[in-house]
């Protein structure tokens, strides 16, 4: 990785900073986008908050290196319904919104002579949900912490196999690939707020968890091997002491072309991002600035 810029989403801690630190040992120039860049100084950290739709462009416009990789990483789960500086629901604003933002502002960044990735981390748990309430982005018609999370995972999952899509067809030599860590043995999976969850999740970690360093390896593999192919999703098998990197098929719902359509659709409304795949136009000028909704009580 020596001579190559690498940006990771939410490297402060957990899944993300084991992802920086090792492609940081590889001779990477890692920036770490983080909310906090004093929790991040190992790295060349910036700040970034997900949450904030003008955070992202800030952040982006500070971007002047070529880009090799951007490993979309950070998350949030398992929190009370909460509005992002836009007002949409936090979590799908973080782990989704956030993201296709700072994908399309960065995507002019890029390296262009095809060894460009992006990197999207997802959550198998995508399988247990078929839809997307793209309809109510603020969560007004009712709200809970699981489909939040599972919802916003499954929306990454679609951005990313959709946008690789867009990308081949328009001729970009930047791949798109989707990978997740199985169980991760990290903090978001740790501090549940229910003492019946966290008993239920201490069981899991000890069947099948994986520390933060060995979890990391899907989405390493999905940064840096010539053999990782987008269409994939990328993870690690069932047996917790097997490191080898499986490379798992879409469920068809994930890979519905209608969906992504729409999602991508409703995802550049909200944003005010419009994707630059042709290599013609200025994303960080492009378009009014992200849609401002009215806060919601509650």
């Amino acid at each position: 990785m020596a001579g190559r810029t690498v940006i990771v989403t939410g490297a402060s801690s957990g899944l993300g900073q084991a992802v920086a630190r090792e492609l940081k040992q590889r001779g990477a120039h890692v920036i770490a986008a983080v909310r906090t860049p004093d929790r991040a100084a190992e790295f060349d950290a910036r700040a970034l908050d997900l949450n904030d739709l003008d955070s992202v462009r800030a952040f982006a416009a500070g971007v002047g290196e070529r880009v090799d990789v951007l490993v979309n990483n950070a998350g949030i789960g398992n929190r009370p319904r909460e509005l992002s500086a836009q007002g949409f629901e936090s979590t799908f604003a973080t782990n989704f919104l956030g993201h296709f933002a700072l994908t399309g502002l960065l995507l002019d960044r890029m390296r262009g002579d095809g060894g460009a990735r992006i990197v999207h981390v997802g959550s198998a748990l995508y399988r247990h949900m078929k839809t997307l309430p793209l309809d109510d982005l603020a969560a007004e018609r009712g709200y809970s912490k699981g489909r939040a999370y599972v919802g916003s995972k499954l929306a990454q999952l679609v951005f990313g196999l959709e946008l690789d899509r867009r990308l081949q067809l328009a001729g970009r030599p930047i791949r798109s690939l989707v990978a997740h860590p199985g169980m991760a043995n990290t903090p978001m999976n740790s501090n549940l707020p229910s003492r019946a969850g966290r008993a239920f999740m201490s069981v899991l970690q000890a069947t099948v968890g994986r520390p933060a360093d060995r979890a990391a390896i899907p989405i390493l593999y999905a940064a840096t091997d010539p053999d990782a192919r987008p269409g994939d999703f990328i993870g690690p098998r069932l047996r917790k002491w097997d490191d080898r990197v499986h490379a798992g098929a879409i469920a068809p719902h994930a890979a519905d072309p209608a969906l992504a359509a729409r999602l991508w659709a409703i995802a550049e409304d909200a944003t005010g991002v419009r994707f630059d795949l042709d290599g013609t136009t200025a994303p960080l000028a492009a378009g009014p600035g992200p849609r401002r909704r009215r806060p919601a009580a509650g």
